[in-house]
């Protein structure tokens, strides 16, 4: 898919021209990053709430409640 932005047609996404039709790999680029620069830029400069961290930290089993087993599975994770 990634090639397909570089033929005379352009890309063509889920094969509609209606939906999205890049043309340019600058523009494509360009508009990624002003989208993901002001996210980013929003994300850094909000110190006021927790929205910087959506979630809080990534444990779904809860092996991090016991603090001493916690330790170890920072050692195991680095080794």
């Amino acid at each position: 898919a990634g090639a397909q932005i570089f033929s005379d047609g352009g890309l063509n996404y889920l094969g509609s021209e209606g939906l999205i039709h890049a043309q340019s790999i600058l523009a494509v680029l360009g508009f990624q990053a002003v989208l993901m620069g002001g996210a980013e830029a929003y994300r850094a400069t909000n110190t006021t709430s927790d929205i910087s961290y959506p979630g809080g930290s990534f444990d779904p089993m809860g092996m991090a409640d016991d603090p001493e087993q916690f330790a170890v599975l920072k050692v195991k994770e680095i080794k």
